[in-house]
């Protein structure tokens, strides 16, 4: 399984989608890169194939940062991969 995480422009909330396969994980990974580098505002609905259900409408124009990586139980620090802001 692999998580894609959306990161939005002011917002400390990532959004997340999963896929079953590098190949289609990869190719929302580009397709969300490509809407980012545009520089047209565009609506992007993205689905989840763990949650059936899950559905996400990012406009491309707020989006700050895209990441994808492979689904772990955890890290070695018990967080699993993703953005994180380092605060004292």
């Amino acid at each position: 399984m692999f998580i894609i995480d959306v990161t939005l422009k002011n917002t400390p909330v990532t959004l997340s989608v999963q896929r079953k396969s590098a190949e289609d994980a990869e190719a929302l990974y580009k397709q969300v890169v490509q809407a980012i580098g545009s520089g047209s505002a565009k609506l992007l609905e993205l689905t989840c194939e763990h949650q059936p259900g899950k559905r996400i409408s990012i406009l491309s124009s707020e989006i700050s940062a895209v990441q994808m990586a492979e689904k772990t139980t955890a890290t070695a620090s018990g967080r699993p991969p993703g953005f994180a802001a380092l605060v004292e």
